[in-house]
């Protein structure tokens, strides 16, 4: 007998872990308490139980269920360690971390420890410690930190510790007094302007680039940034015309559902009076501009030809070919050292193959991304959107608008969640006007171990079944069926684990409940028609035109069709949990040499290509190893 897949809301990505939701922690409160005094006591005990190597005294600093999450600042990778004895374990082995120190570099409120809630409700309480963890004896270099403090009736513990390494102490990012010059002063026997020195550097006339990006949205060049910044030459290939063509040649009327302050981009954010929600051609502009400014290698119109890896060399011989802007082709032959696929979090289309569907009389588009919007007079026609997921629903919202009689076919599920609560329960208390920079919001948020982040995100979801009471239930009546998530956790954790499934509401769902779009639930395609389409159940719904919105496969599939099956098979499964609640594959090593991954949202890429970009510039630099080992 076998075994009953899990319902479409507790689905995650093959392979992916379900990780638990944490407990949240007794605790009591005391405002009168020495903050300071208690961060500066464990932070002392933290540095001379290092300097002892003393392990297991370390590991009694936490609570019993206590979490260290670290990117980098111990070990080359991502990793969380959960309880005493998987820390006692996980530092037995050679390790970065020198020592921490407590900072108040960052520019919030408050900076020094403070007595803080943990969670929502203000049932949780403790001390919140910003820290820098140092990296070698300083040697080589710092980042970040957090400490989260617990007291368990007895004593302040550590309930999370967050440990990190985003610069190189002996190669600084040019910020502020780093800056370049830009003059070239005095006497200069074959002086070249600013321009021919770009020209130069765009076109690689001289050498090759040390790492090949690509894909050139908004990972493709976050990662160039941080690259740059780092002194790592970088070039960007993409097969579209122009930067930002994977926005711009969306449907028509996509805005971004996210709030301009989750999505800055590294370096140079948004303006003060940028919109809310971005529009597509707007933020497809504003990617072009970012490169523009950045000085950024990006050749479009090029395309990977072949690419093979050099075990011995340590690098690829990859063949480009490119069509320049004077009509000219050309093929170029480079040897990077390192190669990322940026293109997109997601892989090969998911291009559902019906029966009949070569006897369609009207329009049918296999797959949402082909959708560029409807028809500027839909009056009297008939269209059906198969799924019922944020393209899905966008989509359908414009044939409604343009006039047509629009069916939604939804097979399973969606989480839905208004654009509202988005904003002020999911990320309006970090990313908002009135919060901290942006670069803080994404310490306190990336600090968090998963399974805490899953607990807080089981609370948001609480609240929202709150505030979004009337739409759900509205949705559900109509025929158009909801749920809240893996084990109730809501959107977010939705795309964590699953990178799909949840649609944030723009105002499609009202044009559901008050039967505007029409739903059709838990039915699949049985037979496409000449003029329609027949379900599982017999029904037969008659159709002008007919998209498919039925998402994508995992992003290894992308890989295979790159650099074929030898490659692709050394890779994993991307995206969703490890068994410790980091993102597998993703800027991580990915399993084949000189091969990373990069990807996801504005918010997500801006945190994770400065982490990337930190391995890379280290194997470059031949310092990804310890001096002990």
């Amino acid at each position: 007998m076998t075994e009953a897949s899990p319902p479409s809301s507790q689905r995650v990505v093959p392979g992916s872990v379900d990780i638990p939701i944490a407990s949240w922690p007794a605790t009591t409160k005391d405002e009168s308490v020495d903050a300071p005094k208690v961060a500066s006591k464990i932070v002392g005990s933290i540095n001379e139980l290092l300097s002892k190597q003393d392990h297991e005294g370390i590991a009694g600093l936490f609570l019993e269920n206590g979490y260290w999450r670290d990117h980098l600042g111990m070990t080359w990778d991502l990793r969380t360690m959960k309880g005493t004895n998987k820390i006692v374990s996980f530092l037995g082995n050679i390790y970065h971390l020198e020592k921490v120190e407590i900072v108040q570099e960052y520019a919030t409120k408050n900076v020094e420890p403070e007595v803080v809630a943990f969670r929502g409700d203000g049932s949780v309480h403790g001390i919140q410690v910003f820290i820098r963890t140092l990296w070698c004896r300083t040697k080589y270099g710092s980042g970040p930190g957090h400490i989260r403090l617990i007291h368990d009736g007895t004593d302040w513990k550590i309930w999370t510790l967050f440990t990190s390494m985003t610069e190189f102490n002996e190669h600084p990012e040019p910020l502020r007094h780093l800056r370049a010059n830009g003059a070239q002063h005095g006497f200069q026997q074959e002086r070249r302007n600013w321009l021919e020195r770009r020209e130069e550097e765009f076109n690689f006339e001289k050498t090759d680039p040390d790492v090949l990006v690509i894909g050139c949205g908004q990972a493709g060049l976050s990662i160039h940034a941080r690259l740059k910044m780092l002194n790592v030459p970088t070039l960007i290939i993409d097969e579209n015309d122009n930067i930002g063509d994977n926005w711009r040649k969306r449907y028509h009327h996509l805005v971004l559902h996210d709030s301009v302050g989750y999505d800055h981009m590294p370096y140079i954010k948004f303006p003060d009076f940028w919109p809310v929600y971005t529009p597509k051609d707007k933020l497809a502009n504003f990617l072009k501009s970012y490169a523009e400014m950045l000085e950024l290698n990006v050749w479009n119109n090029t395309s990977l030809e072949y690419s093979s890896w050099d075990e011995k060399k340590k690098q690829w011989t990859t063949v480009l070919k490119r069509k320049k802007n004077d009509g000219t082709v050309e093929v170029r032959v480079l040897h990077p050292k390192h190669i990322i696929q940026a293109t997109g979090h997601s892989g090969k289309r998911n291009y559902p193959n019906f029966k009949g569907m070569e006897s369609f009389e009207g329009d049918v588009l296999c797959h949402s991304s082909e959708f560029k919007g409807a028809k500027k007079d839909g009056k009297g026609k008939k269209a059906i959107v198969i799924g019922a997921c944020n393209s899905a629903m966008d989509i359908s919202q414009d044939f409604y608008e343009r006039g047509y009689d629009v069916t939604m076919l939804q097979r399973s599920s969606t989480t839905v969640m208004s654009s509202k609560a988005v904003s002020e329960l999911l990320t309006g208390p970090l990313y908002s006007e009135d919060g901290p920079p942006v670069e803080v919001a994404d310490l306190l948020t990336w600090s968090k171990p998963s399974e805490i982040y899953k607990a807080i995100n089981a609370d948001i979801n609480e609240l929202q079944q709150v505030q979004d009471k009337e739409i759900l239930a509205g949705l559900n009546e109509a025929g158009f069926k909801t749920d809240r998530g893996p084990m109730n956790c809501g959107l977010w954790v939705k795309y964590l684990q699953r990178a799909g499934g949840y649609y944030i509401d723009v105002g499609t769902s009202q044009l559901i409940i008050d039967g505007k779009i029409k739903v059709k639930h838990g039915v699949g395609v049985s037979e496409i028609l000449p003029r329609g389409v027949k379900l599982e159940d017999g029904t037969e719904l008659e159709a002008d035109e007919i998209v498919c919105a039925t998402g994508y496969q995992n992003m290894r599939t992308a890989t295979e069709a790159i650099f074929g099956e030898e490659v692709a098979s050394k890779v994993g499964n991307v995206w969703g949990y490890d068994e410790e609640g980091e993102i597998r594959t993703m800027w991580r090593p990915s399993g084949f040499p000189g091969l990373w991954f990069h990807g996801g949202n504005l918010a997500i890429c801006r945190y994770f290509s400065q982490l990337l970009a930190v391995q890379i510039k280290a194997q470059l630099e031949g310092i990804s190893k310890l001096p002990q080992e």
